[in-house]
Formats: C-alpha cells, sequence, structure tokens
C-alpha cells in the first residue's frame, strides 16, 4: 500500500493546512492591529486648523472690500465651487485633476491604475494618481518627502476626509487651500492678485492657468517664472483637447493669451469702514457691511482728486446713507489712506469739528415747530446785540427785512440767532442729542447762542444722521455700517415735527446750487468754520443724505476754504455718482399750512425779537391758562359723542391765533378764551400767537 494513502497522513496535511491559516490570519490580524494603531496615532483631521482664512470684509451685496492677511502673511480668502467659482475653471480642474471625484471615496484606483501605466510606457509623469481629496489631505499635512509612507498615509486620510465631509464641501477646502506661489493660497486671492477680479467669471486661458499652477507653485509663479507658468497652462490644454473637453480651436485661441507678468494689489475700499468693523468683530471671519462697493468705489476717487485740487495737506471725507433704514451707503473717511501728508489713516467722518452753519436748519425746524414762525414769515438782518455777544453775516452785510426762507437759504446769521434765542440754546442741544448726534462743548460750557454759528463741535456721522431725518419727516435712525442677523434695535428717535421737518426740507431744496448745477433737485446746507478751516455740504433727496467735510485733519486753517466753494460741488458731483436722478422729497404732511405772506395769521407774518415781544406785550406775558401742558383731558360726551374742549388764555396783545398740530383753527375772543374740536384720541399741540408775535405752546393727551 502507498503510504500517501495511509489514513494517518490526511490527518497530518490537514493539521499543517490549519497552522499555515492560523499563522496566515494572526499576520493579518497583527497587521491589521498595528494599521489600526497607527491610524488611530494619527489623530484628528486637522479641520479647524485647514478652515482658517483672512478676514474678509464685504459689502451689502456680498462683494470684496478688503481683505486682512492671516497673521503668518498669507492670504487665503473663503470660497464656495458653486457661488464664486466660473464653471469652465471647475471643468478644467476636474478634467486635469480627477475626473472621478464625484464617484471615489478618496482614492480612485483607476487613476492610480493609469498614472502607472503612463509612466511605464511614456517614461514619464503624464497625470497624477492623486485624487483632489488626496491633495487637500497634504495640503492639510503637509509634508516633503515622497514615499510609499507619504502615499499611503494620503489615501488613508482621504478616506478619513471622505468620511466627515461632503464632496461641496472638500471641492471648497481644496479650492481655498491650494497653493499659488508666495503667499497666495486658494483661487480666489490667486485670481484677484494675479487677474485683478473675482474667479466668478473666468477665460479658459485663465482657468487653464490656475489649474497649472498649484502643480508646482513656487517654480510658476507668475511674477518670477511666467514662461514656465506659461508652459504647464499649455500642457493642461493641451490634455484637454486629447480628453475631448475643449476644441483645438479654443485651447489655439488661449494659448494665444499672454500670463500676466505681475501681481496685483488685493482690493482695499472702505479702509476705516473696515477697520473699525474689523476691531468690533474680531473673531468673524467674513465682516458683511451694509456699503455699497459700486458707489464706495467711484466716491473714493472723487474725494482724493478734489483733496489734490484744492492744495496740500487737505484732506476730504464723504458719507451716503440710506434715509429709511440709517445704513450707510458709502464711507470714504479720507482722500487717501495711504497719504501720511493728508494724515489719511484719521477717519475724518468720526472727527469732531466745528460744523459751522450746518445747525442752522435745525434752528428753524424748532421754530416752526413751536409755531412762531413760518417760512413765509418776514424776518430783520439788522445788527443786533444779545449782551456783549453781536453776530454778524459772512460777508459783513445785512438784507434788511427778508422772507425766514431766504434767511435760510441764505445762510443770514443774525435771524438764526435771532430765532435760537428764542427756541433756546439748551433746548436745541438737547433736541439734536435725543435724535443721536452727540455734541461737544468746551469744558464746563453750557449751550449758547454761539452754537448756532459753529460753537461746538460735531462729527460727519452726526450730521448725516441729522438731516437725514427731514425726509423722514423728523425721525432720525441710529447709523448701521455692520450688518448683523439680530432684530433692529434702532427705534426712531424724535428730531422735529412732521411738519417742522418738511418745511425745513421744502426750504432747503430752494438753496441757490452751486455753479453749473441744477437748481431745485437736492436740499443742501452749506457750512464754514471759524478761520476757514472746515467747510461744510451736506444735502438730500428723497431716498438718501450725503454729507462732505473738507479741511485738513490737522485743523490748520486753509485761507479761502468755503462750504459753498469747496465742499457744495463735491456733494452734488457726489449725488451724480449714485447713477440715479435726485428722488424727490416726501409731500407735505397733513396740517402743512401753505399759504403766502400776505394770506397767513396776522402774528405770523412778522417775527419780532424777544426783546420787542417784552416791550410791546408789556408786564403780562402770554400764558395759556387752560388746558395745562402735559395734563390729560377726557372728552367722551354723552352718547360717545367727542365734546369741544375750552382753551383759555391770560396776557398777551389782542387779536390772537389757536393752532392745533400746527393748523390754524381760528382766533381767541376778546375774553380771551375758545372752545376747539377735539383733534381727535392721542397727543395734541395746542399753540397760541398773540399780536406782537409771542407764542405760548402746551401738550395734552386726549382720551
Amino acid at each position: 500500500m502507498d503510504g500517501r494513502d495511509k489514513p494517518g497522513h490526511d490527518g497530518g496535511g490537514k493539521r499543517r493546512a490549519v497552522r499555515v491559516v492560523a499563522a496566515i490570519t494572526l499576520v493579518i490580524v497583527c497587521l491589521s492591529g498595528i494599521f489600526i494603531a497607527w491610524v488611530i496615532s494619527l489623530g484628528p483631521l486637522p479641520l479647524a486648523k485647514a478652515r482658517e482664512i483672512s478676514t474678509s470684509i464685504v459689502d451689502r451685496n456680498g462683494k470684496l472690500l478688503r481683505a486682512y492677511a492671516m497673521a503668518d502673511g498669507r492670504w487665503r480668502l473663503p470660497v464656495s465651487s458653486k457661488a464664486d467659482v466660473d464653471p469652465t475653471y471647475l471643468k478644467v480642474l476636474l478634467g486635469f485633476e480627477d475626473q472621478r471625484f464625484y464617484d471615489h471615496h478618496g482614492v480612485d484606483p483607476l487613476a492610480l491604475g493609469r498614472a502607472t501605466f503612463q509612466l511605464v510606457t511614456r517614461g514619464q509623469i503624464v497625470s497624477g494618481g492623486s485624487t483632489i481629496t488626496m491633495q487637500l489631505t497634504r495640503l492639510m499635512e503637509p509634508r516633503r518627502e515622497r514615499s510609499l509612507y507619504a502615499k499611503l498615509r494620503q489615501i488613508v486620510r482621504a478616506v478619513e476626509l471622505e468620511r466627515q465631509l461632503s464632496k461641496d464641501e472638500i471641492l471648497d477646502l481644496y479650492l481655498a487651500l491650494a497653493p499659488y506661489g508666495g503667499n497666495l493660497e486658494g483661487i480666489r486671492a490667486a485670481s484677484i492678485a494675479y487677474f485683478g477680479k473675482e474667479p466668478k467669471r473666468l477665460t479658459l486661458a485663465e482657468a487653464a492657468l490656475l489649474v497649472a499652477l498649484p502643480q508646482s507653485p513656487e517654480t510658476r509663479r507668475l511674477d518670477r517664472y511666467a514662461d514656465a507658468a506659461r508652459t504647464a497652462r499649455d500642457r493642461v490644454l493641451d490634455r484637454m483637447v486629447e480628453e475631448q473637453r475643449i476644441t483645438s480651436d479654443d485651447a489655439a485661441q488661449a494659448k494665444a493669451v499672454p500670463v500676466p507678468r505681475m501681481r496685483k494689489s488685493i482690493p482695499i475700499l472702505a479702509p476705516h469702514a473696515s477697520d473699525q468693523a474689523a476691531a468690533i468683530m474680531k473673531d468673524a471671519p467674513v465682516i458683511r457691511l451694509t456699503l455699497d462697493s459700486r458707489l464706495q468705489k467711484v466716491l473714493e476717487p472723487l474725494a482724493h482728486d478734489r483733496a489734490i485740487a484744492l492744495g496740500p495737506n487737505v484732506s476730504v471725507a464723504i458719507m451716503v446713507v440710506d434715509n429709511d433704514s440709517g445704513e450707510v451707503l458709502a464711507h470714504v473717511g479720507s482722500a487717501d489712506y495711504f497719504d501720511y501728508s493728508r494724515a489719511g489713516q484719521i477717519d475724518m467722518t468720526r472727527a469732531v469739528r466745528s460744523p459751522g452753519s450746518t445747525l442752522k436748519p435745525f434752528i428753524y425746524g424748532l421754530a416752526f415747530e413751536d409755531g412762531f414762525v413760518h417760512p413765509e414769515s418776514l424776518i430783520d438782518d439788522r445788527p443786533i446785540r444779545f449782551g456783549s455777544y453781536a453776530p454778524e453775516n459772512f460777508d459783513q452785510t445785512f438784507q434788511g427785512t427778508v422772507p425766514v426762507r431766504k434767511a435760510l437759504q441764505l445762510s443770514l446769521n443774525v435771524p438764526a440767532i435771532t430765532l435760537l434765542d428764542r427756541v433756546g440754546a439748551s433746548r436745541l442741544a438737547s433736541r439734536l442729542r435725543q435724535a443721536g448726534a452727540n455734541l461737544v462743548l468746551p469744558k464746563d460750557e453750557a449751550p449758547g447762542l454761539a452754537m448756532g454759528l459753529g460753537g461746538v463741535g460735531v462729527t460727519l456721522q452726526d450730521l448725516a444722521l441729522l438731516y437725514a431725518g427731514l425726509p423722514r419727516l423728523g425721525t432720525t435712525r441710529r447709523l448701521r455700517e455692520v450688518m448683523r442677523d439680530e432684530g433692529d434695535e434702532r427705534d426712531p428717535r424724535r428730531l422735529m415735527d412732521q411738519v417742522a421737518a418738511w418745511q425745513v426740507g421744502s426750504v432747503l431744496l430752494g438753496t441757490p446750487p452751486p455753479e453749473n448745477a441744477a437748481a431745485g433737485r437736492i436740499a443742501f446746507k452749506t457750512g464754514t468754520s471759524y478761520g476757514y478751516r472746515d467747510a461744510w455740504s451736506v444735502g438730500f433727496d428723497g431716498h438718501v443724505t450725503i454729507g462732505v467735510w473738507v479741511g485738513r485733519p490737522d485743523g490748520a486753517p486753509v485761507p479761502g476754504l468755503i462750504g459753498r466753494v469747496a465742499a457744495a460741488p463735491i456733494l452734488f458731483d457726489a449725488f451724480a455718482r449714485t447713477g440715479k436722478l435726485p428722488a424727490g422729497l416726501p409731500k407735505p404732511p397733513k396740517g402743512a399750512l401753505l399759504a403766502s405772506n400776505a394770506k397767513l395769521p396776522l402774528p405770523l407774518r412778522r417775527f419780532r425779537p424777544f426783546g420787542e415781544l417784552l416791550r410791546a406785550g408789556g408786564d403780562q406775558a402770554l400764558h395759556i391758562q387752560f388746558p395745562q401742558n402735559g395734563s390729560r383731558i377726557e372728552l367722551d360726551g354723552a352718547g360717545g359723542e367727542v365734546s369741544a374742549m375750552p382753551v383759555k388764555v391770560a396776557g398777551g396783545a389782542l387779536p390772537m391765533t389757536m393752532l392745533v398740530n400746527g393748523t390754524a383753527v381760528g382766533q381767541i375772543d376778546g375774553r380771551r378764551q375758545r372752545l376747539i374740536d377735539s383733534p381727535g384720541p392721542g397727543f395734541a399741540r395746542l399753540t397760541v400767537i398773540d399780536a406782537a408775535g409771542a407764542t405760548d405752546t402746551v401738550v395734552v393727551r386726549i382720551q
């Protein structure tokens, strides 16, 4: 019998086979354990670090205004493959680097096999076997050595990455990290630096170049090795033709395009607003402002050019505000951010300066609100003294008796101070502060008459805020430059009565415009501070308010610097550069008195200074005895009918005119009393004007 046929022989063979299998299994288990331990030792993927980007400031539409380099000096901007990149680039990128990107799970065996076959048959690397996911892991964990271990590490990390992120997230991260030479990372930084534009619209030549550069970013830097970059770009185009992704004619046209040889600067628009926003929101990678980059882009050159024309060391600041929302649409803080001779890095929209005559409209507004003067009233412009203070007009002449409308349009000083004496400087200051403006008075000084001519400090931002309250018919909103997700907590603040605000706007609309400018389109006011240090012009239409400041940041005088000559032309040019025709102002609100001087109530036809009123009225001043200021009045009669409301007056000179919410309702009789129809539930302002022009006003609540 053959020994192989013995029963014991089969048993021994089986045992050996079992031992071999067991040994192999043990080896596999050990190797698997070692591999798993090695994978665990790699730790988590450094996603947080990979997602770090340069702080970007964007406008209201998401367009880049300014970016700040990262702490190590690199430029890396956020990017979305779907929203920020031209489809042509994505087509070339995936066709050249990873044709099966959306099909594999981090590693493409077919691509690895193809790359190996091409290397063997052609003797050179024709296409890489690394997927975009593998390349991304190499960017996240950069290593210089090229070895089997390094490739294995990439494969493992790529599989991990695919399990944690979606394909779009992986592609976005690659587009943000891909190197382009020097301190440029990501397609947005590269496109802006090399082409001067966002990668949303790329030509075929530009797309192929941006695909070629990351393969060897330092040896293909456009600012150093442009010829090598062009050769690499053309190879990408040839590959696209081979794979029938583009036509040979398209490739030939793209090859004929020269490559850039210089880097462009990363854009810096609205630098002052950007600096302020970055300081406030330190941890935000992307900060969205309310600014309009298109408007900002045309106003910055305007400020620069006009400052140069006005002379050395002169700067210009411009602020554009949306009337309805209070959002800042343009913020030009200086003539040139990098011009040290003009102190360009100082934000002159926030600098406290003397406003000159720019507060006069608010004096007139309170006078209109109080009911003792009307735009068609007559007022004297003649020498007058208030104690030791004797105001004079800018040209040191006097116009005599003029309509109040003309007095404001010509910015006459004496009528403004006369009205301020009647309104009260403290009341004016209180109302402007209530509206949101921060007035700065000299230390230990109370508001005085001089503030009507610029004797107080104010910023261009606060002036824009106040003037935007006029087309809003008497309410202001705190200015906003940074867009936030939370609700709008900027409740409207009271500036003046609706009718008064409309009257001021109507008067300013008739201000004579600068030379060669159209009249009657923009309501505006100019101002010049003492010593020719500051020139102002602030204006508005139905949509926006624009403020302009001109002067030297160091406060030195500039001979001949006048608001009407230096600032007003810039204001009108700024309105023209908005690209829209001036919008009409609001219609007259209910209760507005539209009448010529001859048809005004007698006390409103001519304004008399406070001193003359005392002489005309004798010892007994005009006073509303009933109802008292701040009182509540129940007027519901029997059957739900609303009864008439009595008004009783003491003192004053007859005849007297009664106004309810700014509308004349008749005269007070000889007994100095009158019954008036109730204006309805709510607050009502009752004003009495006597024959001498004296007034008294009370505000009551009717319920």
